[in-house]
């Protein structure tokens, strides 16, 4: 027969057991927390550092001085023939896609931002190349709010002008396709290259790799992927990664 005390004492203890099995779970659901937040914070600081090397590469080597100084002294010509218009349209298109460049620290920027972006570069180039070159844009309107790492198209078209335009004459016809396959975006960006593709294969490292990895630390549970096609007809930058829109974050 029970003592009064071990009566109480298991009365006692099944009347804690459950208190401390519910705080038992719930130190284990702020431990898988905590390390889901330290895990989250490591791929942001990741992400973070990637992002500074893509701008050290935009801000150091890929404004190339004789961009520059091309586009200055095809401003030069607009003033010196007294193109008002145009004069005054391509500064504020310089001081947009600088402004740009210089302010962007964002580690995701949407779709529409990195088109506006695209435009800015593509309007000064189109000074500078007049009616050699052609360009054109088709745009899934779905995917206009998605997120992306900034500078991802830019460095694609500029591989394009770099490798191929800025080399060899001829017309210089330029694709830009974004289209959303199911849960994902594909961004494709064709030119018609013939020739310096091996140069842009060994280039691939610069600009093409740490693309790659600024997407899969964005997406680190989705499939992502970034391919340089060389066909018959020109040169292709395929990119695929998870779509996310930016009201979901």
């Amino acid at each position: 027969m029970l003592t009064v005390e071990a009566f109480s004492l298991n009365i006692m203890i099944a009347a804690l057991a459950p208190l401390l099995g519910a705080f038992t779970l719930l130190f284990l659901f702020i431990f898988e927390k905590r390390i889901d937040l330290l895990e989250k914070q490591t791929r942001e600081i990741a992400l973070e550092r990637e992002l500074q090397t893509a701008l050290y590469n935009q801000l150091n080597q890929e404004i190339q001085p004789h961009f520059f100084f091309n586009t200055l002294n095809s401003i030069l010509s607009l003033a010196r023939l007294d193109r008002k218009t145009e004069l005054i349209r391509s500064i504020e298109t310089l001081s947009k896609l600088l402004k740009f460049k210089y302010q962007t620290n964002n580690t995701f920027i949407t779709i529409n931002e990195e088109i506006a972006y695209v435009n800015y570069y593509l309007e000064i180039q189109k000074i500078r190349f007049r009616d050699r070159l052609h360009y054109e844009f088709t745009i899934d309107p779905n995917v206009n709010q998605a997120i992306t790492i900034p500078f991802i198209i830019q460095t694609f078209v500029e591989n394009a002008f770099k490798h191929s335009f800025e080399k060899y004459m001829g017309e210089a016809f330029l694709k830009i396709i974004i289209e959303k396959k199911e849960r994902e975006i594909q961004i494709t960006v064709w030119n018609t290259a013939s020739e310096g593709r091996e140069e842009l294969s060994e280039d691939r490292g610069l600009g093409l790799e740490n693309i790659t990895k600024r997407l899969e630390l964005l997406f680190p549970d989705g499939k992502t992927s970034v391919q340089l096609i060389n066909s018959d007809n020109g040169t292709s930058v395929l990119a695929i990664f998870p779509l996310i829109l930016k009201s979901e974050i």
